[in-house]
């Protein structure tokens, strides 16, 4: 049976920072939108290349102790900010 390690990570998607990456991807008529997911590919391919895999990916609003809002009212929240789980296999 296989181990595994875990790794878990708050990533942003923050167009501003990976501008060049975004300009060679794709044509952006209307822009590039600010928090467009596709932001997040070079650190994503970055913790694929350490042999990382993404298992889970969830928008979340980040708190100032690293705590993670669920839900205090029925009101929207807007976040960019996402929690991935990644797992690789443990070598022995």
């Amino acid at each position: 049976m296989p181990a595994w390690e875990y790794l878990t990570q708050f990533i942003e998607a923050e167009a501003e920072r990976e501008m060049a990456f975004l300009m060679e991807t794709r044509s952006w008529k209307e822009g590039v939108p600010r928090n467009t997911p596709e932001a997040m590919i070079p650190k994503l391919n970055a913790l694929g290349a350490q042999g990382w895999e993404l298992v889970h990916m969830e928008p979340v609003v980040v708190g100032r102790n690293a705590d993670v809002l669920l839900q205090s009212d029925n009101s929207n929240k807007w976040t960019s900010t996402y929690f991935c789980v990644f797992k690789r296999p443990v070598v022995i």
